[in-house]
């Protein structure tokens, strides 16, 4: 072949050294090795389970493609970016290794199937490794929340602070979260598992393929439908990249709680040291740098989301060489959230909460005023009379410098006849928490009792 390449027959001049350090993929899609060795082992059988390989080629096949992994393992392989990508390099090398029989392995195939099987089997396999790490992080959101189940905390909204809840509250709402982008994950692994070879370059082959052998060798739940739709497809790749800048927008979010927490202003939590890091010029900062960075990161995994994005909209079917810029977003995207994940499993057990300074921050804001309203409408004030009595309650306090439970029942009573002093047991901040005594609620109780419903056992679908 003039040109060098595996595909070289038709071209009569050599790729340009431009061209192919612009075109190569091997320096980042080699980490598909393994799951490339995987589908071909798997191919090379089931051609020889239908007679298009002989018996003796198979073993070849698959006894050099074990031996490449081993070298590629032991970091003894060389990657060759004159061969394009991961499959070239291992089908040249295996051709090396066993001769003729590794030139009859792609027999019923094309790189356009291959690369989209080595893509799901990968993705699938990060996904298998993800949810582990993804219940671990939950677990031990269970176990802070379980700690702090008593522990007051002003409730925010505006971030202005609201009505009073438990630390172990807010705890539970970010594993709710947790479970919601775990849940996607899982659902995008069931639909993506569909065997993609058999679909070749973009029609199927002409050799009788066993596809569903394949599937089942290879732990697929059946195999894609439409050969065209095959090798074009990458909207799993795509889902995977939105659920993971959704998860990594939920860790945004509790980084920015943490680093709020964290400063001398709130001074809700303490994060450990060895997560944290000092100013080259201020002796005294310690700077909540691990929240900051995976705040940080959530950026560039959503600009990963939207390269894909644009990547695909403008492709007709079926496949086109844009379809290799799919994978450096994908595995920047995995390798972030991974770290991330791994990096909120670490802290989170060792967070400290300062109780005193939780309580006393909820003691502010008048945030028990919601209670007052809805204690008044008990007695059989209309609602909207009992915010407007409340708000005249409010901006006497605020005047006086004083919480609502700290003004006198007279004083209170000149803004509604219908107080009386049953009101102290309401507008304090346990009886706050305690009065939303529900499922879903922020009473001590109900923390403990949804805890308990976790410990059990999923009570949703995985």
């Amino acid at each position: 072949m003039s040109s060098g390449k595996l595909w070289g027959g038709r071209f009569q001049e050599s790729t340009s050294a431009l061209v192919e350090r612009f075109s190569e993929s091997v320096s980042f899609d080699a980490r598909l090795y393994r799951q490339d060795i995987r589908g071909s082992i798997a191919h090379a059988r089931m051609l020889g389970r239908v007679g298009v390989l002989k018996a003796a080629d198979v073993t070849a096949i698959v006894d050099g493609l074990t031996a490449i992994e081993a070298d590629i393992d032991a970091g003894r392989f060389e990657w060759k970016p004159e061969l394009e990508d991961v499959h070239m390099n291992i089908e040249a090398r295996l051709t090396e290794r066993i001769g003729d029989a590794g030139k009859r392995l792609h027999t019923g195939r094309s790189r356009n199937d291959q690369v989209a099987t080595d893509i799901r089997l990968y993705v699938r396999d990060v996904i298998d490794e993800l949810l582990p790490l993804m219940d671990r992080l939950a677990g031990h959101l269970l176990d802070l929340a379980e700690r702090e189940a008593d522990t007051l905390m002003p409730g925010f909204t505006h971030l202005q602070i609201a009505q009073p809840v438990t630390f172990g509250h807010h705890m539970l709402a970010w594993r709710e979260q947790l479970l919601r982008d775990r849940s996607r994950l899982a659902d995008g692994r069931a639909r993506m598992n569909q065997l993609p070879l058999g679909a070749a370059a973009l029609a199927g082959t002409v050799y009788p393929i066993d596809r569903e052998w394949v599937a089942a060798e290879l732990g697929f739940d059946g195999v894609t439908e439409n050969s065209l739709d095959t090798v074009s497809d990458r909207d799993f790749a795509i889902e995977f990249c939105a659920t993971a800048a959704l998860c990594l927008v939920h860790l945004s979010r509790w980084s920015e709680e943490l680093i709020l927490w964290s400063t001398p202003m709130f001074g809700f939590v303490d994060l450990p040291d060895r997560f944290c890091t000092g100013s080259s010029i201020m002796p005294q900062k310690k700077n909540p740098d691990v929240p900051e960075l995976v705040r940080g990161k959530t950026g560039r995994v959503v600009g990963n989301l939207n390269a894909l994005l644009v990547l695909m909209k403008g492709q007709p079917l079926a496949y086109n060489r844009d379809n290799q810029e799919d994978k450096e977003p994908l595995f920047d995207s995995i390798d972030t959230l991974s770290l991330c994940l791994q990096v909120y499993a670490e802290m989170v057990p060792h967070i400290r909460v300062n109780t005193a300074r939780c309580r006393e921050a909820a003691a502010r804001g008048f945030s028990t005023a919601t209670d007052l309203a809805d204690y008044l409408v008990k007695k059989g004030l209309p609602f909207r009379d009992a915010h407007h009595v409340v708000g005249s309650a409010v901006a006497h306090a605020t005047a006086a410098g004083c919480d609502l439970a700290e003004l006198e029942l007279t004083t209170l009573q000149g803004f509604s006849p219908l107080i009386a002093d049953d009101v102290f047991a309401v507008i304090t901040l346990e009886g706050s928490v305690n009065a939303r005594n529900h499922i879903g609620g922020t009473a001590p109780a109900q923390v403990r009792a949804a805890i308990a419903r976790a410990r059990k056992g999923p009570s949703r679908p995985a």
